[in-house]
């Protein structure tokens, strides 16, 4: 599998969004351990998993802990697998999302997330939403303390704009390593930021690159660009977006979610197929 960088990691050019493994609808613990090892076996590198990826009150950092369990029962060398986490959403007792950007939950939630994870140091540690509560470079601030301290090797920062990111690239020094946000055909408003990451040389990491669950099931019939690309290539419209992904600049590593090891297997796929500058083109313009 083709491979790409972030900080100075270098991971799969697709990584695994683990998400969907947690929250309402999720498989069977089995079935989502068999996803991530399917994931692994298929070469992928990077798994993005998140404090608030589960249900309710009842599981508190169900996607952490499985995440673990599923590296820990692999069987083999896990080592080169970068395991990316964030803090700074919450979930209240019925599930519902909030946010808290303070540095005293940030530091907080990063222990927790060692805790879960059972390591010394977390290797991407992202800061996952703005809080408008808190002022942005406090937030990040906190980061630059852990990365300081050791706590984690990267830092990154999700659902920025242009400015954030250039506020959190100053805060840290210059070591901002990676920039989560959504992106996909359908969405692509975080286009500016995907293009100041290639310029700044900082990894551009796409969530809910198909749409997300919702609108998964009608991605090539909004876009029929990717099946008509697909036919051609042997490549299922999903594969055929990924690596439309992956055209747009090298610093880019999309992570699509799965909840199935047939999914993943197919996501990985994507990272060696190669599209022309013609295909490419014509997809974009879709």
């Amino acid at each position: 599998m083709r491979t790409r960088t972030i900080g100075g990691r270098t991971v799969s050019a697709v990584g695994l969004g683990a998400m969907p493994l947690s929250l309402s609808g999720r498989p069977p613990r089995e079935h989502a351990v068999a996803t991530v090892h399917a994931a692994l076996d298929a070469g992928i590198t990077l798994i993005d998993t998140a404090d608030a990826y589960h249900r309710d009150a009842t599981d508190p950092g169900h996607n952490e802990l499985l995440v673990a369990e599923a590296l820990r029962t692999y069987g083999r060398d896990t080592s080169d697998v970068l395991v990316a986490t964030k803090g700074g959403h919450t979930r209240d007792a019925e599930g519902g999302w909030g946010l808290d950007g303070s540095p005293e939950h940030l530091r907080r939630a990063c222990e927790e997330s060692l805790r879960r994870l059972g390591v010394e140091r977390i290797g991407l540690y992202q800061f996952h939403r703005p809080d408008p509560a808190v002022p942005y470079a406090d937030s990040v601030g906190a980061l630059a303390d852990l990365l300081d301290e050791g706590k984690v090797e990267m830092v990154g920062i999700s659902n920025a704009d242009p400015e954030q990111i250039r506020l959190a690239q100053e805060v840290l020094g210059g070591r901002l390593a990676a920039v989560q946000n959504e992106f996909s055909p359908d969405f692509r408003s975080s286009g500016p930021e995907l293009e100041l990451c290639a310029k700044l040389g900082i990894a551009f990491l796409p969530w809910s690159p198909f749409g997300g669950r919702s609108r998964y099931g009608g991605l090539a019939d909004r876009h029929p660009a990717l099946e008509e690309v697909g036919a051609v290539r042997g490549a299922t419209p999903f594969q055929v977006c990924l690596a439309w992904m992956l055209a747009k600049s090298p610093t880019v590593i999309p992570i699509p979610g799965a909840s199935r090891p047939e999914s993943i297997r197919g996501s990985a796929f994507a990272a060696d197929l190669e599209l022309t500058p013609e295909e490419f083109a014509r997809i974009d313009a879709s």
